[in-house]
């Protein structure tokens, strides 16, 4: 079902989770991102795991808010794309 499918079968103020990718870099997580259709806009939230610190919560950066859900699950396939050519592992 596309992105589009899955917000329209969503009942009205319903939040829709549209897509969740995990990004790891030698086997420790670095990235989740989360795709998202509420009412009103649609979003892609991140926990970031930065891989040179100690951190054990994640950082939050974002979110970042798309005008359709199709423009937020490109954005999370670019993301993922981009972090793979720097040698991450979707898993």
């Amino acid at each position: 079902m596309t992105p589009e499918a899955n917000a329209a079968a969503a009942a009205p103020g319903e939040e829709v989770e549209l897509d969740v990718r995990t990004v790891r870099k030698d086997g420790k997580q670095v990235v989740t991102l989360r795709a998202v259709q509420r009412p009103l806009e649609c979003s892609v939230e991140c926990e970031v795991y930065p891989v040179s610190g100690l951190r054990v919560d994640p950082l939050n950066p974002g979110p970042y808010t798309f005008a359709t859900p199709g423009e937020a699950t490109a954005f999370l396939a670019e993301a993922v794309a981009a972090l793979t050519i720097l040698g991450c592992q979707e898993s």
